[in-house]
């Protein structure tokens, strides 16, 4: 009998590597052998397998199945090859076209039944075979639109094993099955609120403004009620929809973490909010077999908050130092690295000591000076010395309440306008770059010529950087906040006054 020979796609992170799927069938006892280096899911794919093609009328000969899984080398997991072992068995054994299989990628996971289940992470797959020179995929008809969103490619949704084996030349009749559909991918809507809804806090809401524009990192501390989550949630809202390679991205994301997508990318940023119990799995990624996408990567293009950041557990919140300072989330194992987009902005919120009372002009704090060092110092310089905005947030007054009513309040529709005026501004600087967000800038391209500023205006954090009040990784955030500051304002360069303003936001913390 001949070889047959079909191929599939293995994830690692966002990454698919194609892998050829050979089945060879010998007169020898009936056995069903898997090689190839398969996890658990994937080794009981034989069960699945045979099941299936007895159930769809297209039993297997009762013969060695011998089916290879190569490069042998590479980690496969999951139970998304169950579709590619099963056509290529049935070209080993003949019952459908060899030929017809060889082109095109399978994914799909196997009922007992015959059905075929969607499964999870197809849209990275099916991208991964558009990049590899494939032009048919494969899968299972609830995956079917969002296998769809990939341009280019031909995408043939199949509700069973037998569908699949007739399109391949199969001699055999038709039977309707009822599909196995995934949930439906909820409608997107905007739940984060208005800016306008904030009442006080101008400066705060200046700064979010600054954070919107530049893509920079923000810290806010203050007492309970002040409004630090209120400000946070706001900033999805001020940020551009995603470019289309931005959509795809977060797509993938999703479809990888198991989110249903849906007939069309999000074009949305993403918010995330994990809990302060995450571990350092959930918040950058990881898990047993599969490599999954935490929060982080989950957050790519978009906004992840950490509320009450000193309780997150101190090596938790270190993993994020890695990401923040390159853009990638790399997760390593033993025989393979896992890669993810990490081009989040993180908003940590936290009370200045446990009662949260320290500082807060109407309340008197009860807790001894070593524990508010303590509470604070749980976060590592190294990570907040990462962070560009640092605010100390107030909460308002009566009288301050009274006056806020009467005066006019940024709405978050203004405020998007804003953020798309100065990031047009930025990208039009840095148009002959690899970078598009003043966060993106290296300090050594801003300091470099050209673009260096002079002496009198850099006169206040030079003279920061000599009294050790900012260290010169501090030094080169407060040059791109300062040229955020300058392109919201339009002006073609920063001046003492951004710099000033710029320092002020670095450092609002301490003051």
């Amino acid at each position: 009998m001949p070889i047959g020979r079909t191929h599939a796609i293995a994830l690692l992170g966002l990454t698919g590597a194609v892998v050829e799927i050979e089945a060879d069938i010998t007169s020898n006892l009936p056995s069903f052998v898997l090689i190839g280096l398969p996890d658990a899911a994937l080794g009981e794919a034989k069960d699945r397998v045979r099941s299936a093609a007895v159930n769809s009328g297209c039993a297997l000969p009762t013969r060695k199945i011998t089916i290879n899984l190569s490069p042998a080398a590479l980690p496969k997991h999951g139970s998304g090859f169950d579709l590619a072992i099963a056509v290529a068995a049935l070209a080993a054994a003949e019952l459908i076209r060899a030929e017809s299989i060889e082109r095109v990628v399978h994914l799909g996971e196997l009922a007992l039944d015959g059905r075929l289940r969607p499964i999870n992470g197809i849209l990275p797959a099916v991208l991964a075979a558009s990049r590899a020179g494939f032009a048919t995929v494969m899968v299972p008809t609830g995956n079917a639109d969002e296998a769809a969103l990939v341009p280019g490619i031909r995408v043939v949704p199949v509700a069973s094993l037998r569908d699949a084996a007739i399109w391949h030349g199969g001699e055999f009749e038709p039977e309707p099955v009822e599909a196995i559909s995934r949930p439906a991918a909820e409608t997107p809507h905007d739940d984060s609120g208005d800016l306008g809804d904030v009442i006080g806090n101008a400066d705060t809401v200046e700064a979010m403004l600054v954070a919107a524009a530049g893509g920079h990192h923000v810290f806010l501390l203050g007492p309970p009620g002040a409004g630090k989550t209120m400000l946070a949630s706001r900033l999805p809202g001020l940020l551009p929809d995603l470019d289309p390679a931005g959509a795809l991205e977060v797509s993938s994301i999703r479809s990888l973490a198991g989110m249903p997508v849906g007939s069309s990318l999000i074009t949305r940023p993403p918010f995330e909010a994990p809990h302060h119990t995450a571990t350092a799995a959930a918040l950058v990624g990881g898990g047993s077999g599969q490599i999954r996408p935490g929060a982080a990567a989950r957050a790519s293009h978009g906004v992840l908050f950490l509320d009450e950041a000193p309780e997150f557990s101190p090596s938790v919140l270190d993993a994020l130092r890695q990401p923040l300072e390159s853009g990638v989330i790399s997760i390593h194992r033993a025989n393979a690295v896992a890669h993810f987009p990490g081009r989040f902005q993180l908003v940590m919120a936290a009370n200045p000591c446990p009662c949260g009372q320290y500082g807060a002009r109407d309340s008197e704090c009860t807790c001894p000076p070593q524990a508010r060092r303590r509470y604070v110092g749980r976060l590592s310089g190294p990570l907040l010395d990462r962070i560009d905005i640092q605010f100390r947030v107030q909460r308002i007054t009566a009288a301050q309440l009274r006056v806020a009513h009467e005066q006019p309040r940024l709405t978050t529709e203004v405020a998007r306008q804003r953020v798309a005026d100065a990031r047009a501004a930025a990208g039009e600087r840095l148009a002959a770059t690899p970078w598009t967000l003043n966060s993106q800038v290296p300090g050594a391209w801003l300091r470099g010529a050209g673009m260096r500023l002079s002496p009198a205006v850099t006169a206040d954090i030079d003279r920061a950087l000599e009294r050790g009040g900012i260290t010169m990784r501090g030094y080169d955030r407060v040059l791109r906040l300062a040229w955020t500051i300058s392109d919201i304002e339009g002006a073609t360069r920063p001046t003492a006054a951004h710099l000033g303003q710029a320092l002020y936001l670095r450092r609002a913390m301490s003051s």
